[in-house]
């Protein structure tokens, strides 16, 4: 016998080959067995090659998992070590603004001025947290003559981003003379300066559109058409519509107006340019057109003037409280025919002549209290009663569109109205009939046609695009 330890573990190759077998087929069913045959029929014939490359195998997977095992220690058994470091403090000169740093901005706001608004209440509208600017802005003389108590002026406050005031800046438009006057309050080194500036008004045009469903106004308010410019409207076509009466559901309007702009804010509107009105199917066009040494005028797209010789009414589009009828007298409580239209509106709104001519007659006259009349061509004659106050006197020649006087509730009147009468030879006549039958003003001269066509073509394709908008937002 061998002393060898391996001769002693030593076995015959057909032994370690049918042990194999009887590893592989160990615990199969005789299907699985059956499928397995060919690879025992290997190991039977095949011993010795099989036998070492199943060695191998087994090494190599050993050595695989011993270096999956060994790829590094636990980290349990390393050994632990503390470590400390000095610090180096801030310098002297490093300040909190200089670790916090980040870019400063500027902050913009606008507002309209109200009535009650103080120096206090308006920065604190603007987002403005400044004590010492309120203080100086209620003693500056600049700002207590053109901004405290101003309504409606547009204001722009530019602040730093904690709120303090670096520039107020106040726009508004005094007259119709194309300026606007610029109020600027500026921080200074030792506190703020204000000056007052004009600048020239910028002209732009904006398209509109709208259906009626109710009245004019609520078309023009679901529109976002400012009233000045509805009111333009309704006086346009008031000759040929009757806004108070004949509106219908359904009909629609395409507008074209000015916006007067300040340093690119939109400050008020201006006029009309063009619009058109479809009324009950019928299509009526007006167009602004300022000939060579004229005032300007409307005219019809077609070149015809829409001025009439009359005004449809003393005062710019307002509700008719009573028309040409009969009615319930208020005061001598019986029916009685009212000979005039009555315009409910406030004391003080002005009250225009409807046409040219002379004044007949203005001072107190029974029931009528104020009164003015107004003596026009053809026997024709406007009276307008219950005046507050009487801006004309008798003899003093008037053109069309004049104020002269206000509403108010002299005579006898139970509240403020315009009481307005259009006689023609004495009798009372309806003034919306006398208005539409009156002639129009001369159409377009032959000299001005080929720049009205021009002008007119625009404003055709204005219109157009001015329904599509409209039609598009309602959709």
């Amino acid at each position: 016998m061998s002393k060898h330890p391996a001769a002693r573990s030593r076995l015959p190759a057909e032994t370690h080959a049918t042990l194999g077998t009887e590893i592989l087929t160990n615990g199969l069913t005789d299907a699985s067995r059956a499928l397995l045959e060919p690879v025992s029929r290997s190991l039977r014939n095949h011993p010795k090659r099989l036998t070492a490359a199943l060695a191998a195998l087994l090494l190599t997977a050993g050595g695989g998992a011993f270096a999956v095992a060994s790829l590094g220690p636990d980290a349990a058994d390393l050994p632990q070590q503390r470590i400390a470091q000095p610090v180096q403090s801030l310098a002297s000169d490093t300040t909190l603004a200089q670790l916090t740093d980040r870019p400063a901005f500027t902050l913009y706001r606008s507002e309209q001025l109200r009535s009650s608004d103080t120096a206090e209440s308006l920065l604190e509208r603007l987002g403005v947290a400044d004590p010492a600017a309120a203080a100086w802005l209620r003693r500056d003389a600049n700002v207590h003559q053109n901004l405290l108590g101003r309504t409606g002026r547009s204001i722009t406050a530019e602040t730093t981003d904690d709120h303090r005031l670096t520039r107020l800046i106040a726009r508004w438009a005094p007259d119709d003379s194309g300026s606007f006057k610029r109020l600027v309050v500026e921080r200074t080194g030792d506190g703020f300066a204000s000056r007052v500036e004009s600048a020239p008004l910028t002209a732009s045009s904006r398209l509109a559109g709208g259906v009626i469903r109710s009245s004019l106004f609520a078309a023009t308010d679901e529109s976002n058409i400012p009233d000045s410019v509805a009111v333009q409207i309704a006086e346009l076509f008031s000759t040929d519509i009757d806004f108070r009466r004949a509106l219908r559901k359904g009909d629609r309007f395409s507008v074209v107006y000015e916006t007067l702009e300040a340093d690119g804010e939109p400050l008020r509107t201006g006029k009309v340019l063009s619009a058109e009105f479809v009324n009950d199917g019928k299509r009526h066009e007006a167009v602004w057109f300022q000939e060579p040494g004229s005032k300007g005028a409307y005219y019809s797209l077609a070149g015809e003037s829409l001025r009439r010789a009359y005004l449809s009414a003393p005062l710019e589009f307002s509700r008719v409280s009573s028309g040409f009828s009969m009615r319930f007298h208020p005061i001598l409580q019986k029916w009685k025919a009212h000979l005039g239209t009555d315009f409910a509106a406030p004391t003080g709104t002005p009250v225009r002549t409807v046409g040219d001519g002379v004044v007949e007659f203005a001072g107190v006259q029974n029931g009528f209290g104020n009164v003015v009349f107004i003596k026009h061509r053809s026997d024709h004659v406007t009276v307008y009663a219950h005046l507050s106050r009487i801006d004309v006197k008798k003899g003093q020649s008037v053109e069309q569109g004049q104020t002269i006087g206000a509403v108010g509730s002299t005579g006898w009147a139970t509240g403020p109205h315009l009481h307005f009468e259009f006689r023609v030879s004495g009798k009372p006549q309806d003034p919306m009939v006398i208005a539409k039958s009156s002639e129009a003003a001369a159409p377009i001269s032959k000299a001005s046609r080929p720049a009205f066509e021009r002008m007119a073509a625009l404003m055709r394709v204005q219109l157009a695009s001015a329904q599509l908008i409209q039609q598009a937002s309602a959709e």
